[in-house]
C-alpha cells in the first residue's frame, strides 16, 4: 500500500447498511406501478449483479423514467433517517484513513439520496470528491466515476484503490486500471473478500 494515496469507496453495502431503505423504495415504486412486492433478498442480489438490467428487472421498463426516480426518492427521503446505519467499525476506519489517504466516494445512488444519507450519518466531509449515478453518463460497472475521481485527485491508477462489495465495483475499477479490495459484510457473498472491518484496516495499513 506504500504507493496508494487515494481510496475510492463504494457506499451501499460497503460503508452503510441501506438494505431496508433501498428495498422499501424499490417496492414503493413497484406498488405505484401496480407490480407485486419483491423480497429484500431478491432485490439485494439484483442490485449488485453486474448483468442485471435494473429498469426491466425491478420495474418492467426499458429505462428508468422520471416517475421511477420521483417515487424512489419520495420513499427514500421519508425513511432514510430510520432505515440506514453505518456498518460497525466504519466510523473508526474513516477517522484513521482520513489522515493517511485522500478519500473519495463512487456510488450508483442518485446524488440527492446519497447526500441525504451521508449528511444524516455525519460523514460527508470525509470525502474530497463524491461521484453519483447522475453525475456521469453511465454508472458502475463502467469506469466513468473512477476516472473522474482519478482526475480530480490527480492520482495515477496505481496510486488509487477501490473498496467495494460487488463485482460492479471491481469491474469499474479494473476498466480504469485501478486495483480493488472487496468486502463481504454488505449485500454480496464473495470469495477473497474482507469479512470484517478490522481486516480491511490491516490491508490499508491503518
Amino acid at each position: 500500500m506504500s504507493t496508494i494515496k487515494t481510496l475510492i469507496f463504494d457506499m451501499d453495502g460497503t460503508l452503510i447498511d441501506s438494505s431496508v431503505v433501498i428495498s422499501g423504495a424499490i417496492n414503493h415504486v413497484r406498488k405505484n406501478l401496480g407490480l407485486t412486492h419483491m423480497s429484500m433478498d431478491k432485490i439485494l442480489l439484483a442490485v449488485n449483479d453486474m448483468h442485471t438490467h435494473s429498469p426491466s428487472f425491478f420495474y418492467e421498463a426499458e429505462e428508468f423514467t422520471e416517475d421511477h426516480i420521483v417515487w424512489f426518492q419520495e420513499y427514500y427521503t421519508r425513511y432514510h433517517d430510520k432505515e440506514v446505519r453505518l456498518y460497525e467499525g466504519i466510523q473508526t476506519l474513516l477517522d484513521k484513513a482520513k489522515g493517511k489517504y485522500q478519500l473519495s466516494l463512487a456510488t450508483n445512488a442518485y446524488r440527492q439520496s446519497a447526500l441525504q444519507t451521508l449528511s444524516w450519518l455525519g460523514i460527508t466531509e470525509y470525502f474530497e470528491i463524491i461521484r453519483c449515478a447522475d453525475d456521469v453518463k453511465v454508472s458502475k460497472p463502467h469506469p466513468d466515476m473512477v476516472l473522474d475521481i482519478l482526475a480530480y485527485t490527480k492520482s495515477a491508477p496505481h496510486e488509487a484503490i477501490m473498496i467495494g462489495d460487488s463485482l460492479k465495483d471491481k469491474e469499474a475499477a479494473s476498466r480504469a486500471g485501478v486495483d480493488t479490495i472487496l468486502v463481504d459484510w454488505g449485500f454480496s457473498d464473495l470469495e477473497d473478500a474482507c469479512r470484517e472491518v478490522g481486516e480491511l484496516e490491516k490491508k490499508l495499513g491503518l
